[in-house]
């Protein structure tokens, strides 16, 4: 297990890494601060399609609302969906990896097989359902998303704690006597907590893609500012199609959509990279 000092120093030698932290610090704070940043948009405005501007850094849509407004509370809305995926698919796929990674016998080959039947299900249609079955609302898109992402996590884990589980240190503490449940949480998950984290990076950004998609579908939540339900209300009013075309509407929620996405790969590559030993060899 790389020690912490050591994993800061070659973490902020790796410029990607370094990249994509701040990159989510930055859309965090967005978020954290829209109430302090915009006014929350809501109602008519007078000024309909307004190109960007001084008044309107990123334009005004068909009802003369603040695209710039919509867009920092839609980060605040998207960063929670992720938080909410990542602990839905946490509290389910880290004890069940751990659990069946661990123990050999017909408990792991339950968890196993019920890992290996969600990976074969069709996410898509199946998020579909599930999320038309609960409603729109933003909590329950962020719990539809995890409930759906618990299964490579707990693969991962599994993968992981079968390699730490048969190590020497592991075999000393089962003969000093020391429980299961300590070897589990205290010995084996902290040292596979690094390819963890790098997969709960991915989910953080395939959430927001998921929300996005779900939401330009309709299964989104239609009272809260997203960057999905900004794309949803720009298709709704013809804006992609229209001519001529208010490309400021649907291109703000898309690039901060990508740049979301990209930073979080960004911030997962880089981690993988410092717990590379390879990578660290000077």
């Amino acid at each position: 297990m790389i020690e912490s000092r050591t994993f800061r120093e070659a973490f902020f030698r790796n410029r990607l890494a370094v990249l994509g932290l701040i990159g989510v610090v930055l859309i965090a704070l967005t978020g954290i601060l829209a109430p302090i940043l915009r006014e929350y948009p809501s109602g008519y405005g007078s000024e309909l399609y307004n190109q960007p501007s001084a008044k309107y850094p990123l334009g005004s849509d068909s009802m003369g609302l603040d695209i710039f407004a919509e867009v920092i509370w839609g980060s605040r809305s998207s960063f929670y969906i992720s938080l909410m995926a990542v602990a839905v698919a946490s509290l389910i796929g880290i004890p069940a990896g751990l659990i069946s990674g661990y123990y050999k016998g017909w408990i792991g080959e339950v968890i196993d097989g019920t890992v290996d039947i969600f990976l074969t299900l069709p996410t898509l249609p199946l998020m579909i359902i599930i999320a038309a079955v609960m409603g729109p609302s933003i909590t329950n898109v962020a719990i539809v998303i995890g409930l759906l992402a618990w299964p490579s996590l707990a693969r991962i884990t599994r993968n992981a704690t079968l390699k730490i589980s048969e190590m020497q240190f592991i075999e000393a503490a089962r003969s000093l006597g020391i429980n299961s449940k300590a070897i589990l949480f205290k010995h084996i998950f902290l040292n596979i907590a690094g390819p963890v984290l790098v997969n709960l990076t991915l989910v953080m950004a395939t959430a927001v893609l998921a929300e996005s998609g779900l939401s330009f579908l309709g299964l989104g939540d239609p009272t809260t500012w997203s960057w999905g339900t900004i794309l949803k209300k720009a298709w709704d009013a013809g804006a992609i199609i229209d001519t001529p075309n208010p490309w400021w509407w649907w291109l703000s929620p898309s690039l901060f959509i990508t740049l979301y996405v990209v930073c979080f790969n960004m911030l997962g590559t880089g981690i993988n990279d410092t717990l590379n030993p390879k990578n660290r060899e000077d």
